[in-house]
């Protein structure tokens, strides 16, 4: 009876060292997917989450599900040809498919991400306004900030910043609270497929998917999986850090769109933005509400113009061979840093001159997404399904049906996208 109950005790002690382990090794890997995953809800990506609630109240909040399982879909495929391969998705593409249509690939990835780039730092600009800071202040102190965070810093430490504001996020968790929302409503709406059959409806669907899965993503995620030197052994790890990232994401969306319905589209407050959002909640939900909506707006703008800038330097060096990584000096990756720094500076001067339209810009961006994301796509499962490189890593028959079903569904609402941007409906 002695040895059976000392044989169980170490079985015990075995399994609990073995969790540990696994726990370890766990947080060793973590970053990639969370922080990718993370950077979606930018400035763009809260104001398209304000307006779903604040126009449409819990309606659209069901559309977070299925968004969530095509966002694992997509960034798990990429998340493992970093892994298996140990190359970059830029990289792939011109090996595989070569250069000139890599070529217009980054022209139209450095287009989108530019667009982008401005949205944020008149995010950051919008959210400190709120507080009574001038974007004079505000942007250039920004743009300084997020150039010196990666030119002098290393991967390591740049993830764990990252990664802290990654947490800043669930600052819209309260605020959703505080709103005191109807949450017999929310969890019946939430499980409650429907649809409204007009372009306006129809357009907030694809500014909802749109904001969720875009080109730069798949490109940063599988750079950022090679530099931090994640391989076949540690996948396992990598994926759910994937899968933990898409699910906080979508939390975060979910409070944010609670946060709105229940107090703008009561009250039938019309805005247009998310900085318009943190204003029209001071009245309605209280200042706590109010303010931690702004700060989350800011948090998002600056963390997310320091990555949008880094992943198009990642994707266009390794899609024309040069040196990248945040681990290389500033002399040893020139064409990578200036890259970055180029982007920065030009995305926050546009945003500084008097009276500029940022709606051109932004739709810019808009088309140039539309028409990059399926074909980004597609290059994705052709090269997941080459033995040659991926191995036994494949996709399975499963995997590969849920993979074009999401393509399919993407390519006719990027369509969309870019017609309506065209026709002006959107």
């Amino acid at each position: 009876m002695e040895v059976e109950a000392g044989k169980a005790v170490s079985a015990v002690a075995a399994a609990r060292a073995s969790r540990w382990r696994n726990v370890r090794r766990f947080l060793l890997v973590m970053g990639p997917g969370i922080i990718t995953a993370n950077v979606d809800n930018d400035a763009g990506g809260i104001t398209t989450y304000s307006l779903a609630g604040a126009r449409y109240g819990y309606d659209l909040v069901w559309t977070l599900i299925p968004i969530t399982i095509a966002l694992v879909v997509v960034q798990e495929m990429c998340a493992r040809m970093g892994a298996v391969t140990g190359k970059g998705l830029a990289d792939l593409i011109r090996e595989n498919f070569g250069v000139r249509l890599t070529f217009y690939a980054m022209v139209l990835l450095l287009l989108a991400d530019l667009g982008n780039t401005v949205a944020e730092f008149a995010g950051i600009a919008a959210s400190l306004e709120i507080f009574g800071v001038s974007r004079f202040a505000s942007v250039p102190l920004a743009a300084v900030f997020v150039w010196w965070l990666v030119v002098y810093g290393n991967y390591k430490r740049v993830e764990k910043i990252f990664l802290v504001a990654c947490v800043v996020y669930l600052v819209y968790v309260p605020a959703g609270i505080l709103a005191q929302p109807s949450w017999g409503s929310v969890v019946r709406e939430s499980f409650r497929p429907h649809a409204q059959v007009n372009a306006a409806y129809v357009t907030m669907l694809v500014g909802l998917v749109g904001t969720t899965i875009a080109p730069w993503m798949q490109f940063y995620q599988q750079s950022a999986i090679v530099e931090k030197g994640i391989g076949v052994e540690d996948y396992r790890y990598a994926r759910l850090d994937v899968t933990s990232g898409c699910v906080f994401v979508s939390v975060v969306a979910f409070f944010i769109i609670v946060a709105c319905a229940a107090t703008l589209h009561v009250q039938g407050v019309a805005v247009e933005t998310a900085a318009d959002a943190a204003q029209a909640l001071r009245p309605i939900a209280g200042a706590y509400a109010a303010t931690l909506f702004a700060f989350g707006l800011f948090n998002a703008s600056v963390f997310s113009a320091s990555v949008l800038p880094l992943a198009t330097a990642y994707s266009v060096c390794e899609a024309f061979g040069w040196e990248t990584g945040v681990n290389k000096r500033l002399r040893e990756a020139p064409h990578f840093y200036g890259l970055y720094t180029g982007l920065i500076a030009l995305g926050a001067a546009i945003v500084l001159v008097p009276g500029i339209p940022l709606l051109p810009v932004m739709y810019l961006s808009q088309v140039a997404n539309g028409v990059l994301l399926p074909l980004v796509l597609v290059f994705m499962l052709l090269l997941v399904n080459r033995t040659d490189l991926m191995g036994a890593h494949t996709n399975s028959t499963a995997m590969n049906a849920i993979a074009w079903m999401t393509v399919v569904v993407m390519i006719g609402l990027s369509l969309y996208l870019v017609g309506a941007t065209f026709t002006g409906a959107a």
